[in-house]
């Protein structure tokens, strides 16, 4: 069986307001966001490969990347789609492409979302082969409320069974790809994310808890608080915490 980490950064990061690169090529500590997400996939013994779906008008700048940061576990850069969804599909595809007829698990994750641990990797794919799915989870530390079209209060779950979706979100290929087939049958192109899209088709999801740390960078915000927690990391490793 293989282990392939499928890692899409198909956008251009509007909502982060930077004028010349992407959200994912931006540097933290001299070294670009995507960059430090996918070392930690590069540095899993369990991982066997690794798949980026890249926006096709920054391939050539990622491949310089590639040698530069020897990312040797990359195996196939492709193009992403017109939606996440799509670039996903793509990466997928690519990664059907190396494994072939062989079993394989594919760890689904956000360039963006450097904030994980080689551990929780690792968790993810014990998880899929005793539940078929693994999800990474946030602990919900505040009260979560449904609302209709007009504010008003629908539903307030229970804060300790309530979680956050994340990422790694992680399946057999056989059984993503399969849902990407019949969302493209229907032609839906829009699903937010993996677990959206499974919970559609009717597949059985496993949450697996990941660091509450664990934030996608989107905006100027998440950039700043990225920055400070390596901060804390580094000022901890030097106090021998």
């Amino acid at each position: 069986m293989k282990n392939i980490a499928v890692i899409f950064a198909g956008g251009v990061g509007k909502r982060m307001n930077s004028k010349d690169l992407p959200k994912q090529f931006l540097e933290i500590y001299n070294k670009p966001i995507i960059v430090h997400t996918i070392e930690f996939f590069e540095k899993n013994e369990n991982i066997d490969g690794i798949v980026v779906a890249c926006h096709s008008d920054w391939l050539d700048y990622f491949n310089n990347l590639i040698y530069k940061y020897r990312l040797d576990k990359i195996k196939k850069v492709v193009p992403g789609g017109e939606t996440g969804q799509l670039s996903i599909y793509n990466g997928l595809c690519a990664a059907k492409e190396l494994v072939g007829d062989e079993e394989c698990i594919v760890l689904i994750h956000d360039g963006v979302r450097p904030l994980i641990n080689i551990d929780l990797i690792t968790k993810n794919i014990e998880d899929v082969k005793k539940y078929g799915s693994s999800i990474t989870s946030g602990i919900v530390k505040e009260t979560i409320v449904e609302i209709d079209d007009e504010g008003g209060i629908k539903l307030v779950p229970d804060r300790a069974h309530s979680r956050v979706a994340k990422a790694p979100q992680c399946f057999y290929l056989k059984d993503i790809l399969d849902a990407h087939s019949k969302a493209l049958d229907e032609n839906i192109t829009t699903f937010i994310d993996s677990c959206t899209m499974m919970n559609h088709y009717g597949y059985k999801l496993h949450m697996t808890d990941g660091p509450y740390e664990n934030i996608k960078i989107t905006t100027p915000d998440d950039f700043y608080t990225m920055r400070a927690i390596l901060q804390a990391k580094e000022d901890a490793q030097l106090k021998g915490e």
